[in-house]
């Protein structure tokens, strides 16, 4: 993308968002256009595709924060007139005393460090538009790192905390398979553009002024596609559907993110691809939670019988690997956590955490004539402790 698709692209247009939205605002959007309007939501649909790419696009500047940065200051240098407005009196006015002022930018340019740490000079404004006087030409205007991309991923609980590599199907632009990223038709190659000599930029001078833009014969590419490829029509970028392995991490939490480096849009003039971001949402498990004060800490509550805990008892308990033994000391109170140690998430470093167990007391919701008969009896042999004599007498 060079910086003449910055001037004449308005990429919070193509996401309905105003130029003052926040990142979450941009990401929502973006989102939402994403998903109306994915290749997979719209079979045969070359409308659809084609804007898809445009909203990729724009997002994959107005999420990067200096890119947006270097947008922004793009479109406000131009809007105004830009560099076009540079005439021999645009700075220093014209002559002064007969004799006509002067003015080389590359000298104004090189200023830029006498703004010292407080303040942006010339050149931090101008240097990704403008050539440097006997520097030559830069490739900056046509090197642009490739958009990052977003995808979501569903797995079992139990996958989450042991980790698993998953298998999906990315529907994403990427590099042109047929004519492997060069936009020219197979058996064929791209040109230098004669106009740039293959530099992506030419130079010309207005008034006092020497500058150099993009060039507008080979838009920046310093290349001429005489005969395009019909996979991707000369862009060298198309859309394609492809299968990945997503390695989850042991304890991924829902809504996390993992990243899989250089697996987003391809980048242009040779710069690197963009990143994928997936997101993981976790299927909760039956028996299983994760703690909230540790997630590397797993939960599971147990029900009991009220003689279990009065008499105390050893239970059985599952886990995640295999059942293990809980003992129950006499007189635990309903609600009791126990702690099993390394029986939870299995970190990085190789270490676990542990399982928390809760037991609760079961209440049956019938008893046949011999267990009520028996309950009757350990009421009538019980009836002089009452728990609730501290609760009555707070209240006098």
């Amino acid at each position: 993308m060079t910086q003449r698709d910055w001037i004449e692209k308005d990429f919070y247009r193509e996401l309905s968002v105003a130029s003052g939205a926040s990142g979450e605002e941009i990401k929502k959007a973006y989102r939402k256009l994403a998903r109306e309007l994915h290749p997979d939501a719209n079979p045969g649909d070359a409308k659809a595709e084609a804007r898809f790419k445009s909203v990729s696009e724009a997002y994959g500047v107005l999420s990067d924060d200096k890119k947006r940065r270097e947008y922004d200051e793009t479109r406000s240098l131009f809007a105004g007139g830009g560099a076009g407005r540079f005439g021999a009196g645009g700075f220093g006015g014209g002559a002064r005393g007969g004799a006509a002022q002067s003015f080389d930018l590359n000298d104004l340019l090189n200023q830029s460090g006498a703004a010292g740490a407080g303040g942006a000079g010339l050149g931090d404004l101008f240097g990704g538009m403008f050539g440097r006087a006997g520097a030559g030409p830069t490739t900056s205007s046509r090197a642009t790192r490739g958009a990052d991309v977003e995808s979501e991923l569903r797995i079992e609980f139990v996958d989450a905390v042991r980790g698993a590599e998953v298998p999906i199907r990315l529907t994403s632009p990427g590099r042109c398979e047929r004519c492997g990223g060069s936009g020219a038709r197979p058996g064929s190659q791209p040109r230098r553009c004669p106009t740039c000599d293959g530099a992506g930029l030419v130079s010309s001078s207005q008034g006092a002024f020497a500058f150099s833009e993009p060039c507008r014969d080979c838009r920046g590419t310093g290349r001429l596609v005489d005969d395009p490829c019909p996979e991707c029509r000369g862009e060298g970028v198309s859309t394609r559907t492809r299968s990945l392995t997503v390695r989850v991490p042991s304890g991924v939490a829902d809504g996390q993110k993992v990243r899989l480096k250089a697996q987003g849009e391809p980048g242009r003039g040779g710069a690197p691809a963009g990143d994928l971001y997936v997101t993981v949402h976790v299927n909760p498990h039956r028996l299983f939670g994760r703690s909230a004060r540790n997630a590397d800490d797993l939960t599971l509550t147990v029900p009991v019988t009220f003689p279990e805990l009065a008499l105390g008892s050893t239970l059985t308990v599952p886990t995640l690997e295999s059942p293990v033994s809980l003992r129950i000391p006499q007189g635990t109170g309903s609600g009791r956590t126990f702690r099993v140690r390394g029986r939870g998430v299995r970190r990085r470093d190789g270490a676990s955490g542990d399982l928390l167990v809760t037991v609760e007391v079961a209440v049956p919701a019938r008893l046949d004539d011999a267990a009520a008969h028996a309950l009757q009896s350990y009421a009538e042999a019980t009836k002089t402790l009452d728990p609730r004599t501290d609760l009555l007498g707070s209240g006098r």
